[in-house]
């Protein structure tokens, strides 16, 4: 009986204090989501102080999500080796510590380092958060439960970006660190006093070969898409670096499969992508977060670079979004248990790729009222995509395997949002160029258009600002120079956005082959 791990939480499930362990899980959970949405609104801040660009600015999220994505598969083996309660106080340290270390960084690179024990941090949090609710509630009270632990998700992706911007704001982007740390002891504190701790009786041993092949081979794949256009790297994509980056992910995703696939302990149960429902989802959820996710980070840098907004401002511009998610969800839920789970599903997909579609349209002119009708119109689409999605690709799971399957579906979905974030932000750079070399070419000085908008800012630069006639040429000059490469920004922002939009809407097809008839679902 003692080995029983269900009948040793049966006794612990009827405790009075369940409610505020859930209180105690809610904390860390809001904290880990809260990060990776609120930094969004504070890179403009931090790439006018590290004088980068966004292909090197854009690493401070994917090293984040890249760090959760590799610590989620080994977050089970940890907490059963160590114990819940220990493994989640440990994950709360590494996100608490990691977030003093950012807050101190003093290089775009430091940061980047400092992210990734953050994100380590992050990675341990979610999936053991979630278990120790599971174990906690008893089976009747489990899904409201884990409803207010969903809450705290959806929450921090309305107010992480809003109260991110109020902070860059009045303080400095230093301060989105630093919020973190006393919230952070807190819980240390409160987790310490309320949980009770769990061992597993059986601890399995660890896949060290797989857990380190799949972290060679997913840093340099994603290392490899983020600097094929940098600046630094003159060779490009033909380069000996890119190259030995695409040779060394490439030999370590053969190393990783040879060994998940032979092992009697794999880190990741690569064996559930035969399921057709789940393999075929798990491929929708990975184009899905690198069409998505992999555009997330641009509106922020748009918004504030290009239209001028302040922090505050682009952060009310995502606060509907998780408000709309939060209230469209369980509507979607029930429609998937009603209905065929594909319709709410496919009505996401298709509203999703118009919401992109509609920020393809960006320009240095944009309204409010042009902006927030597609965030409306997200909202609403992500709300209907996650909860039926999920569902068909656990359908014909065996229970006994339905956690592993869960902690894959979510890996799958944080390795996309990580590799377009390296993706587009090279695209980025490259349609940056493109644009700036066209609009370059019909820069012509003896065209009497030139010679006439040129004298126009030259008059008005002499009789507001003072400057002297020569001066003022040059300084005319330098403003049209700029308001080219302002246009070119815009138009490789939108460009990206076209992309997101034709991955999104062809992510329809596969759906539509996805096997989900009624009679399944009652199984």
């Amino acid at each position: 009986m003692e080995n029983n791990p269900d009948l040793h939480w049966q006794h612990e499930e009827g405790q009075p204090n369940k409610w505020l362990v859930l209180l105690s899980v809610m904390i860390g959970t809001f904290m880990a989501v809260l990060d990776s949405t609120i930094v969004s609104v504070a890179f403009p801040k931090m790439m006018a102080t590290f004088g980068v660009s966004v292909d090197q600015i854009e690493w401070v999220m994917t090293a984040y999500l890249l760090a959760f994505a590799v610590i989620l598969p080994s977050s089970g083996w940890i907490a059963d080796r160590f114990g819940y309660k220990l493994t989640y106080m440990m994950g709360l340290t590494l996100f608490t510590v990691g977030s003093l270390l950012c807050s101190v960084s003093w290089n775009e690179n430091i940061l980047i380092t400092f992210r990734v024990i953050q994100g380590a941090g992050a990675g341990l949090l979610m999936p053991v958060g979630m278990a120790i609710v599971t174990r906690t509630f008893p089976p009747k009270q489990r899904g409201v439960a884990l409803g207010f632990w969903g809450i705290a998700a959806a929450a921090s992706v309305s107010l992480g970006p809003l109260f991110g911007g109020y902070l860059v704001d009045n303080f400095s982007w230093h301060s989105i660190f630093d919020v973190n740390i006393p919230v952070g002891i807190i819980g240390i504190i409160v987790v310490g006093i309320i949980q009770q701790e769990y061992k597993s009786k059986i601890v399995k041993g660890f896949d060290l070969p797989g857990f380190i092949s799949m972290t060679i081979a997913l840093t340099a794949l994603l290392l490899a898409f983020s600097t094929g256009n940098s600046t630094w790297n003159t060779g490009g994509w033909t380069s000996n670096f890119i190259l030995s980056c695409f040779f060394v992910s490439a030999l370590s995703f053969v190393v990783f499969f040879i060994v998940e696939l032979n092992s009697s302990q794999p880190i990741i149960n690569l064996k559930l992508l035969k399921n057709y429902n789940f393999g075929m989802s798990a491929f929708i959820m990975f184009v899905f977060g690198v069409a998505f996710f992999g555009n997330a980070f641009l509106l922020p840098i748009y918004l504030q670079n290009s239209l001028g907004y302040t922090a505050l401002q682009a952060g009310m511009v995502f606060f509907p979004v998780g408000i709309l998610q939060a209230f469209i969800s369980p509507i979607a839920g029930q429609l998937t248990d009603k209905l065929n789970p594909k319709i709410p599903a496919l009505i996401g997909f298709t509203l999703l790729g118009a919401s992109l579609y509609l920020f393809s349209f960006f320009s240095l002119q944009t309204s409010h009222a042009q902006i927030m009708l597609p965030m409306y119109i997200r909202g609403i689409g992500i709300g209907m995509v996650f909860t039926p999605l999920t569902t068909i690709a656990l359908l014909n799971i065996p229970k006994p395997q339905l956690a592993q399957a869960s902690g894959l579906f979510n890996t799958i979905r944080q390795i996309g949002g990580s590799f377009g974030i390296a993706a587009l932000g090279s695209l980025l750079t490259q349609r940056v160029k493109f644009h700036h070399q066209i609009f370059g070419e019909q820069f012509n000085p003896s065209s009497p258009l030139f010679q006439n908008t040129e004298n126009h800012l030259k008059f008005f630069i002499m009789h507001t600002v003072g400057s002297a006639p020569v001066k003022a040429i040059m300084q005319a000059k330098a403003t049209l120079l700029k308001d080219i490469f302002s246009q070119a920004f815009v138009q490789g922002i939108n460009d990206d956005f076209l992309v997101g939009a034709v991955l999104t809407w062809l992510l329809i097809i596969p759906l539509l082959f996805l096997r989900t008839k009624k009679q399944d679902l009652n199984r």
